[in-house]
């Protein structure tokens, strides 16, 4: 199971659930019921198993969690474990409360590539206040469970989301994305105000990586998920594209002395307690570790040269070369550090 990205237009989004209401001949059968459509056992089961996995993340109890996974998740379990761990600060102690959850139904004989479940009441221009949309990529037929839980410890609070499969009478757990509801002492509002900001000042690229921070926050790291909030801020967000940065698989030149690089894509990304960028690019070969990493100062070099708004906006750039196989090499350096 892979997520997909959010579709863009809040209008495709409506011709496409019209488009299942009214022609389902032929069609996948798809059905999400939220958590007040659902019987009280199957609710009641749900949240149960999604608050016992909570429970092992605040113990730190990675094993546990790994046992009761889907075999898909179970053999690949590192990024879980690194999730877990990294978040132990917020999560030991806290208490979970479940915001919201979902049941996705997911029929057919094989893995649909491009599964897209709509929960909830739609309106005539898309999503209302209670409704949400989900897109996942070569989803397998079964039962789903994404359970939204809200956590709070004397470290702060955590947005705590899980996806459950249906095996036989037990959930297992088949995802699971964790996301501060702070970053570097500063909520969502915060970055989304300051996008704005940067956007009004001419700023367009400190714009977009703030806007897109604060997207990330409000979509509680959930980037397969849709709300009618979510759907605004992105039509917003398409106000703060600059033409320089790539975006939709398209790659863009930038020069460093001699040499153009393919940027593949730039985003904010958090690192401790910092908001950095993130710059990855496109080399034919990395093995040359020594060339490599002179190639990664080189890009940085360029990119603050070319967008010398970005230092006043972010501590560290990180660089991150990827070669053909996807194998990559990255650099992280401070901003100061960077002439």
């Amino acid at each position: 199971m892979k997520v997909a990205g959010r579709r863009w237009e809040s209008s495709i989004l409506w011709m496409a659930l019209v488009a299942i209401a009214v022609f389902p001949s032929g069609a996948r059968a798809q059905t999400c019921q939220t958590s007040s459509e659902l019987d009280d056992a199957t609710r009641t089961a749900i949240t149960t198993a999604a608050q016992r996995y909570f429970d092992m993340a605040a113990k730190g109890d990675a094993a546990s969690m790994r046992q009761n996974a889907i075999p898909t998740l179970a053999s690949d379990f590192s990024g879980v474990e690194a999730t877990i761990k990294g978040e132990q600060p917020d999560l030991t102690g806290s208490q979970a409360t479940v915001k919201n959850s979902f049941l996705l139904d997911e029929q057919g004989v094989a893995a649909d590539p491009h599964a897209e479940f709509y929960c909830g009441v739609f309106g005539k221009s898309g999503q209302t206040a209670n409704s949400a949309a989900f897109y996942l990529d070569n989803l397998p037929p079964g039962k789903y469970a994404i359970v939204l839980l809200d956590t709070a410890s004397a470290h702060g609070r955590t947005a705590f989301n899980e996806i459950l499969q249906q095996t036989g009478t037990d959930w297992k757990l088949a995802g699971l994305y964790v996301k501060p509801t702070q970053i570097a002492g500063h909520d969502s509002d915060w970055y989304l105000t300051r996008a704005r900001d940067y956007k009004t000042k001419g700023q367009l690229h400190n714009a977009n990586l703030f806007f897109l921070q604060g997207i990330s926050m409000v979509s509680r790291g959930m980037r397969f998920m849709s709300t009618q909030v979510t759907d605004k801020l992105y039509d917003e967000l398409q106000t703060m594209e600059p033409a320089d940065f790539p975006s939709n698989g398209k790659t863009v030149d930038l020069v460093a002395g001699a040499t153009t690089y393919k940027l593949s894509a730039v985003y904010p990304w958090v690192i401790g307690n910092d908001l950095d960028v993130v710059v990855k690019y496109v080399l034919p070969d990395i093995s040359n570790t020594n060339q490599t990493y002179q190639d990664n100062i080189s890009v940085m070099k360029a990119m603050v040269t070319k967008f010398p708004e970005l230092r006043d906006a972010f501590p560290s750039v990180d660089a991150i070369a990827i070669d053909p196989s996807s194998r990559d090499y990255s650099t992280l350096l401070a901003m100061k550090d960077i002439k």
